[in-house]
């Protein structure tokens, strides 16, 4: 597989990832950048690919654990090397698996929070991308939205937190996936321009608590020039976290 090393938060983190197909852009470090992790507690990253938003968590809080799991070993591999690559060994470990049957080390229940970047298009309206890679992680194939909900809230502690970065145009298919299953849903738009539809959305709720849905004012992303925003360069290219 050839590769190409890049860099997020400013040149903070490296990461290595294929040349061709599945290459991660700004959506893991936002979904990152919105786990309320706090020191002692153990992350989860559901479809974790080259280790991009588990990085990019462990670099904003250097104490806490991730653990995440992968369906593609070259991705997988990548992210293991991505970990040495960055000192976080013993921080960030990489499963490779799937959510159907998932390796043993996933107890369900055990974990703090639980961040994902799951497949952005439905299998059944989607043309895949002719790139294999790239197909599997942009495209539902053996878990579709639901059963990617279903697995990441049973992974979750009773109260714990799930964090989803997904399309806005697929939010009614998202809360469809989740309804019953959680709580104290928060959903932060990620506006592309002031005064234009936001294009992704980051969803965070509790498992085993019935607060309601709030709907966050979210971040506007560019200015009219196309620059980056002051709020968007402090989580792209610092690292902070967002309330």
């Amino acid at each position: 597989m050839q590769t190409t090393e890049d860099a997020l938060l400013g040149g903070r983190i490296r990461l290595r990832q294929p040349a061709e197909g599945y290459r991660a852009a700004i959506d893991p470090v936002f979904l990152a950048a919105a786990v309320p992790a706090q020191d002692g507690q153990v992350v989860l990253d559901v479809g974790v690919g080259v280790g991009a938003a588990a990085l990019c968590l462990a670099f904003r809080m250097p104490n806490c654990r991730v653990v995440g799991i992968e369906i593609q070993p070259g991705l997988a591999a990548l992210a293991r090397e991505n970990v040495q690559l960055n000192g976080m060994q013993g921080r960030v470990d990489v499963l490779t698996g799937n959510l159907s049957a998932p390796p043993p080390r996933l107890a369900p229940g055990s974990y703090h929070h639980v961040m994902t970047n799951p497949p952005f298009l439905s299998g059944d309206q989607a043309s895949p991308p002719p790139h294999a890679g790239k197909a599997i992680a942009h495209v539902e194939s053996e878990a579709d939205l639901q059963q990617w909900m279903r697995f990441c809230v049973n992974m979750l502690r009773p109260k714990g937190t799930l964090t989803v970065v997904h399309r806005a145009d697929r939010l009614d298919d998202l809360l469809a996936a989740l309804r019953g299953k959680v709580g104290e849903i928060a959903l932060f738009p990620l506006w592309p321009k002031t005064g234009r539809s936001a294009k992704r959305v980051i969803l965070r709720a509790r498992k085993a608590v019935a607060s309601p849905l709030d709907l966050l004012p979210g971040l506007v992303l560019h200015e009219d020039d196309g620059n980056y925003t002051e709020a968007a360069k402090a989580v792209l290219w610092n690292g902070a976290g967002l309330s």
